[in-house]
C-alpha cells in the first residue's frame, strides 16, 4: 500500500429533521494513512443500509452512541484486507465489521467498536454476509428464537416480511414448524415471500386492510409477531394476539423520520387482557453467539431450503438517495451498497 491512496467518506454534516436531506451529509476526501503497529487497512466492498441507520443520527440516550457532527456515518460493512501490521489478519482476508460509509477503514485489528471478523467467500456469496449471515440475520434468528420462542404449530407474524429482517424470520420460523404469515407492501413482495421463500401467506398493507388480512390469515390468533415497523399495524396485530403471546420488538420504520413524538401502541391493554408481552431485541446483546446462528442457517442454505434475497446499488455516491429507498419502501430485500470490486 501507498500513501498516493486517496479515501472517500460520508460524513454527518448535521440532525436530520424527517427524512436526511442531502445537507445532512459532507462528502470529503483525505489521503490514506499507513496502518501503525496493530493496524490493518480494509477495503470496503459492501456496505450495509439499515433502518437503525436513521436513529443513529439522532443525538440522545440509545442502545448505542450516536454518529457524531462530522464523524464518518456508521454502517456494517464487508471488505478486504489491504495492508496489514496485525497477526490477526492476513492481506488478502475478507472481513466484516462496522466499516462505515467510506472507501476504506483504518484501524487496531481487535477494535472493539468495529469488531472484525473473517468472512469465507467460498462458503457464501459475499452479500450474504451482510444479510441472513450478518446482523439482520443475527437479529431475526435471536430475536425470534430467544425472544419469540417459538413452537411448533404456532402462528407467527412478521411485519417487514420482505426485508432483510423479515424474510429471515419467517423462514426460521418455517425451520421450527410454525405457521407464517407476512406483511408487505405491494403484490411482488407479498408473492416473493410466499412463492420463494414459503410463507403460508403475505397481506399487502397497501392494497388491503391489515386487520381484515390477520382476520382472514390467522383464523386462530397469532402467538408470535416480530414487529419491524411500529405504528398501526403493530395496533392492528395486537387486536389478534391470543393467551401468553409474545411480541417481538425489533423497530419501527412507520416512525423513523417522524416530526411529532413516536406513536405508541393504543391497543397495549391487549396485552393484559392475554397475559402477553412485549420485549425488544438488540442484536450486540448475542454477539457471542453469532457463529452458532451463522452454522445453522449456512446449513439450511447449503440443503436448498433457505433462501435470501438482496437488493444492491453500486457507487458510494449513491449512498443518501440509497438510503432513503429503506423509508420509501423502494428496496426488494437487503439493500446493500456496492462501493468495491471482490477480488
Amino acid at each position: 500500500m501507498t500513501t498516493t491512496l486517496t479515501n472517500q467518506q460520508f460524513r454527518l454534516a448535521a440532525r436530520p429533521v424527517g427524512m436526511p436531506k442531502p445537507t445532512d451529509w459532507k462528502f470529503t476526501t483525505e489521503p490514506l494513512r499507513e496502518p501503525a503497529e496493530g493496524e490493518v487497512v480494509v477495503k470496503a466492498i459492501y456496505l450495509s443500509l439499515d433502518p437503525a441507520m436513521r436513529g443513529w443520527m439522532n443525538e440522545g440516550k440509545s442502545y448505542i452512541r450516536p454518529v457524531m457532527i462530522d464523524e464518518v456515518m456508521r454502517a456494517g460493512g464487508l471488505g478486504k484486507v489491504v495492508a496489514s501490521r496485525s497477526p490477526k489478519f492476513a492481506v488478502g482476508d475478507y472481513v466484516s465489521g462496522a466499516i462505515g460509509v467510506q472507501n476504506y477503514w483504518v484501524g487496531p485489528a481487535d477494535d472493539k467498536t468495529a469488531g472484525l471478523y473473517k468472512v469465507d467467500p467460498k462458503a457464501a456469496p459475499l452479500p450474504k454476509y451482510l444479510n441472513a449471515l450478518g446482523m439482520p440475520g443475527m437479529t431475526a434468528y435471536f430475536g425470534l428464537l430467544d425472544v419469540g420462542q417459538p413452537k411448533a404449530g404456532e402462528t407467527v407474524v412478521v411485519s417487514g416480511a420482505a426485508g432483510a429482517v423479515g424474510q429471515t424470520v419467517g423462514q426460521v420460523a418455517r425451520q421450527k414448524g410454525c405457521r407464517v404469515v407476512g406483511i408487505a407492501g405491494g403484490k411482488d413482495k407479498c408473492d416473493f415471500v410466499v412463492n420463494e421463500l414459503g410463507f403460508d401467506a403475505c397481506i399487502d398493507y397497501k392494497n388491503g386492510s391489515v386487520r381484515e388480512g390477520l382476520k382472514q390469515h390467522c383464523p386462530k390468533g397469532v402467538d408470535v409477531y416480530f414487529d419491524n415497523v411500529g405504528g398501526e399495524i403493530l395496533d392492528d396485530v395486537l387486536t389478534r394476539i391470543n393467551m401468553k403471546a409474545r411480541i417481538i420488538i425489533c423497530g419501527a420504520i412507520s416512525q423513523y423520520n417522524n416530526t411529532t413524538p413516536v406513536k405508541g401502541p393504543a391497543n397495549y391493554l391487549s396485552l393484559l387482557v392475554n397475559r402477553a408481552r412485549m420485549e425488544g431485541i438488540v442484536v450486540f446483546d448475542y454477539a457471542d453467539r453469532y457463529p452458532v446462528a451463522v452454522a445453522e442457517m449456512a446449513k439450511w442454505m447449503q440443503a436448498g431450503s433457505f433462501k435470501t434475497r438482496e437488493d444492491i446499488v453500486e457507487g458510494l455516491e449513491k449512498f443518501p438517495e440509497a438510503l432513503l429507498m429503506l423509508f420509501e419502501g423502494k428496496n426488494f430485500g437487503k439493500l446493500i451498497l456496492k462501493v468495491g470490486d471482490e477480488a
